[in-house]
């Protein structure tokens, strides 16, 4: 009996993970309904973690925090027994502005200071950050303020939220933050390698994707940099080096803050398949499934699919890929994937926000798998850009 895993990431605007997973399993099985299925919903450390988390063994809890604009939000976390899963995105995401609209300048990371005194009153001792997809640009000086940290203006006030306040900023001591934390493993799981500052760093990357202008970014980014220089003044002697950090700059500068409290960066692909149980489960297979929304060049940094294929490797174990598009040209998906299918090859309509013409597809690619690799005979001889779908 052939044993498949299915593993794949979320299809951003249309399908969950675990949803993916059910998919590409209902159109497998009804070709080949004697294969053996285990089901495995990823997460890279962006949208979708939770929810990736609890598709597993992690269980859903929620809390009232504030949002991005101040207004309240009630977030989702994922718990297992002393380890708690935090979605930056869902509480200061570009998702749960207020009528979608961005506030570049003022948007604040307080509610994940709030989401970690929520998981610490539950005794967390492991605390992951999933960094992604967020509306902040505040380098986390939100969470900080949150957690106790002395963020004032020279007249002693606290400064207000956002990137801008930052230029207010006249007294830092992140000691009572840092208190928090102590004997707290922080874990910071991101798919990005931006620096604090500067021309490749949040504000410059990220920022136009939150609304903001050119002049935006110049205040936001010269805002970090004194808000790095605060720091050092401060007695931080750590400051500017990790403001040069690769993951500094992911989620807004949440990297950032988060390595002031002690925390480690980490790949999110390949901690979330360790913290999921994937190793197990590719040792046990005979072929594995994955995938997510796109298939390009960025996947090749770090992304769930590659990041699953290249452990798979050491297991000996097959890899095939589904994605709603593929831009990568066969010379880099056929080292990475025996076969890859991509569901804007297989319907001229836009699937892209159609959950359910998208489930359909998946479950057709299911059936093209099971056909291909389960049931029918295969030319192992061929190369492996050539069993790709047209």
């Amino acid at each position: 009996m052939v044993s498949v895993l299915i593993a794949p990431d979320k299809f951003k605007g249309s399908l969950s993970a675990d949803e993916v997973a059910r998919a590409v399993e209902r159109g497998l099985l009804e070709a080949a309904p004697h294969a053996r299925v285990s089901r495995l919903a990823l997460a890279d450390g962006g949208e979708g973690s939770v929810a990736a988390a609890c598709a597993g063994r992690f269980r859903r809890e929620e809390t009232v925090v504030t949002g991005p604009t101040g207004e309240p939000v009630t977030a989702g976390v994922a718990v297992h027994g002393h380890t708690v899963v935090i979605e930056a995105a869902a509480v200061c995401g570009l998702g749960v502005l207020p009528g979608g609209r961005k506030a570049p300048l003022t948007a604040t990371s307080r509610g994940i200071g709030q989401a970690i005194q929520y998981a610490l009153a539950g005794d967390a001792d492991t605390i992951v950050l999933a960094l992604g997809g967020v509306a902040i640009t505040d380098g986390g000086a939100g969470l900080l303020q949150s957690l106790g940290a002395v963020l004032a203006r020279e007249d002693g006030a606290p400064i207000g939220p956002g990137g801008r306040a930052l230029a207010d900023l006249h007294t830092v001591d992140l000691s009572d933050a840092r208190s928090a934390l102590a004997g707290v493993d922080l874990v910071l799981a991101t798919d990005v390698d931006n620096p604090l500052l500067g021309p490749t760093g949040t504000a410059a990357v990220y920022g136009p994707q939150k609304g903001a202008s050119a002049d935006d970014v110049r205040q936001l980014d010269d805002g970090l940099a004194g808000f790095v220089r605060q720091l050092e003044t401060a007695g931080v002697t750590e400051a500017v080096s990790l403001a040069g950090v690769p993951g500094a700059g992911s989620a807004g500068g949440l990297g950032y803050a988060g390595m002031l409290l002690g925390g480690r960066v980490c790949s999110g692909a390949d901690y979330f398949l360790t913290l999921l149980g994937a190793d197990e489960l590719l040792a046990a297979s005979d072929l594995v499934v994955t995938g997510e929304g796109s298939l390009d060049a960025q996947s090749l940094s770090g992304k769930l699919p590659v990041a699953l294929a290249r452990r798979a490797r050491r297991h000996g174990t097959a890899v095939h890929a589904v994605a709603g598009r593929c831009t990568l040209p066969a010379e880099l998906s056929a080292p990475r994937f025996r076969s890859v299918q991509a569901l804007t090859d297989l319907t001229d309509q836009d699937c892209a926000t159609d959950s359910a013409l998208s489930a359909r597809l998946l479950t057709q690619c299911g059936r093209t798998l099971a056909d291909r690799w389960i049931t029918g005979c295969v030319d192992e001889t061929r190369p492996a850009d050539k069993l790709a779908l047209p």
